[in-house]
C-alpha cells in the first residue's frame, strides 16, 4: 500500500487560510506589476509562518528550490506556494495564471489556478476566481 493511499482526502481550514492567503499576496504583486519567481508560506506546529521568496534562477530551478524547502523543514505541518504560468484551454492557446500548489502534513497535496490579465495595470488587473488543477505529489 502506498503512500498516497494512507492520506487525508481535501483540504484543512488552515490550509486553505494559508492558500488563499498566498494566492491573495501573489495577485496583488501581479496587479502592482512586481515580478516574481516562486513565493513560499510553510507554517510550522506553533502556528508560525515562515515566508520564502525564490528568484535568479528561472522559473523551474525556483520551483524545484521552493519544493525542496517545504521537504528539509522538519516542523513544517502545511505550505503553499505560488508562481507564474500559463494553462492550455480547449483550442490550443495559453492564458496567463497564477498557479497555486499546497498540502498538510497527513493530506493530499493539489494544485489550484486564477487566470489573470491585466498584469501591471493596478484596477485594471482582473483574476478568476482559483480552479482545481489537480492532485499532485506531497512534499510533507
Amino acid at each position: 500500500m502506498g503512500r498516497a493511499e494512507n492520506l487525508c482526502e481535501g483540504v484543512s481550514p488552515q490550509t486553505d487560510e494559508l492558500a488563499s492567503t498566498l494566492m491573495g499576496d501573489a495577485l496583488d504583486l501581479l496587479a502592482a506589476g512586481e515580478p516574481f519567481e516562486v513565493l513560499l508560506a510553510v507554517q510550522d506546529s506553533s502556528g508560525e509562518v515562515l515566508s520564502f521568496e525564490f528568484v535568479d534562477d528561472g522559473p523551474e530551478a525556483c520551483l524545484e528550490g521552493a519544493r525542496a524547502k517545504v521537504r528539509e523543514l522538519e516542523d513544517a505541518v502545511r505550505y503553499a506556494l505560488v508562481y507564474e504560468g500559463a494553462i492550455e484551454d480547449d483550442d490550443g492557446s495559453y492564458a496567463d495564471a497564477a498557479i497555486l500548489e499546497f498540502g498538510e502534513r497527513g493530506y493530499r497535496s493539489y494544485s489550484a489556478f486564477s487566470l489573470v490579465d491585466g498584469k501591471g495595470s493596478g484596477d485594471g488587473f482582473t483574476w478568476t476566481d482559483p480552479a482545481p488543477a489537480g492532485e499532485l505529489p506531497p512534499l510533507l
